[in-house]
């Protein structure tokens, strides 16, 4: 029986890599065939994991470059992040000093920290884009091909739209524009030479839709990653009850996945950790069904549960905006407390809502749409539910105490 050590969160390579051997195959496939590819998937689902794996795998054959653009708000940013990512490969990072020259004067004597705030500070909007093309030529000189994988892309874009008022502005749009035709044009002057990975936590595609942005990333093609199914999950819930010595008893594995509704890798492991939890604190190591409803109701949706599910609610701020958000938020109670989200109840919600600029029901549209491409909803008949009975359960407990179902309302 293999065993399994517990991600806690963190991204995992190597041994700790569980399972995706077809989705890793197809993924270094695609790269190999020298395409350009966006990783879609939703929040925990293991996109990070992939790509730290996929490097693992195809360094012999390829310079892997993974740059992290979670702390970006510029180009700049952005160009000094793929800077600084490029300090592991000697032979690049040699070219990269000696393009930045005039702004590392004092290189070796500042630690990784460092370079990159000098960097920002020597980069301006007039020159950020004339640097980053002399960082593509680098890498495309490079003695392998390049996989370069870029993650949180959308968090930077949406952060070049919208700034810290969560609005779209003319501005906002260029300086979006600008950075992403930069990467569409240098993606294709290096084809072949150069592949280029895009991900994030939120969807990219949402963002762009909204500032009419989309035809910018229509040369990468997507790749969607699926939650575990139902084997893959049970396996690796063993493997994690192997490696721990808890013993799963009567189909508990089976009941686990039942309260998740959906086998996000990351919550099916962060399951398994509350029961380890709850079975050391009894001393024992023999996990019952009758274990897991408790296990559930204060692990998973208590304040563990809410410290890790919160990202739900902040990611629809970040792709929504503060004027949308309200409805969004009544639309998924809606759906949590009454099972579904149906037309009637829609039309109820938006019938108390008015935006500037929009009709009630485009936003509706685009609400909807947003909720089922990052995977809160999908629709099944003419109704929508949510995805995870996790995340169902979690956002009824944090948002339903008041919130009043339209079909208990007075409408008039």
């Amino acid at each position: 029986m293999p065993k399994l050590k517990q991600a806690h969160g963190n991204w995992v390579a190597g041994d700790r890599f569980w399972d995706r051997e077809t989705e890793l195959g197809l993924f270094c496939d695609r790269l190999e065939e020298g395409a350009n590819l966006l990783l879609v998937a939703q929040r925990r689902m293991g996109k990070t994991s992939l790509m730290k794996e996929t490097s693992r795998r195809m360094g012999d054959r390829y310079t892997c470059v993974f740059v992290d653009f979670q702390e970006a708000a510029s180009a700049q940013d952005a160009i000094a992040e793929l800077s600084v990512a490029l300090q592991p490969h000697k032979g690049l990072w040699n070219q990269t000093k000696e393009l930045f020259s005039s702004i590392l004067d004092r290189v070796e004597k500042i630690g990784i920290d460092e370079i990159g705030v000098t960097l920002r500070a020597g980069l301006t909007a007039g020159n950020w884009a004339a640097k980053g093309d002399r960082l593509f030529t680098i890498l495309a000189s490079a003695d392998k091909p390049v996989v370069l994988m870029l993650d949180e892309v959308p968090i930077l874009v949406n952060r070049l739209l919208k700034g810290d008022t969560f609005a779209i502005t003319p501005e906002r749009r260029a300086a979006a524009d600008a950075f992403l035709s930069w990467l569409r044009k240098n993606t294709q002057a290096h084809q072949g030479v150069v592949r280029v990975v895009l991900s994030g936590s939120i969807g990219l595609e949402p963002v762009l839709r909204q500032a009419g942005l989309s035809a910018t990333v229509n040369n990468f093609s997507p790749f969607d990653l699926e939650p575990w199914d139902e084997p893959v999950a049970k396996e690796c819930l063993h493997a994690l009850a192997e490696e721990y010595g808890v013993h799963l008893r009567d189909g508990v594995e089976s009941e686990m996945i039942r309260r998740l509704g959906c086998c996000i890798p990351h919550h099916v492991q962060m399951f398994f950790d509350q029961a380890y939890v709850h079975c050391t604190r009894r001393k024992t190591t023999e996990l019952l069904p009758a274990d897991i409803e408790e296990v559930y109701n204060t692990g998973m949706l208590g304040a563990r549960g809410h410290a890790e599910l919160t990202h739900y609610e902040d990611r629809l701020k970040t792709v929504l905006g503060l004027e949308k958000l309200p409805l969004a938020i009544e639309m998924l109670c809606e759906a949590a407390v009454s099972g579904a989200l149906n037309v009637d109840a829609l039309r109820v919600l938006g019938g108390e809502y008015s935006f500037d600029d929009e009709g009630t029901t485009d936003v509706e549209k685009y609400i909807l749409w947003v909720l089922e491409h990052d995977g809160y909803l999908t629709k099944k008949d003419d109704e929508y539910v949510f995805v995870s009975s996790l995340v169902r359960d979690w956002w009824k407990n944090s948002h339903g105490m008041f919130f009043v179902p339209v079909s208990q309302r007075e409408v008039l």
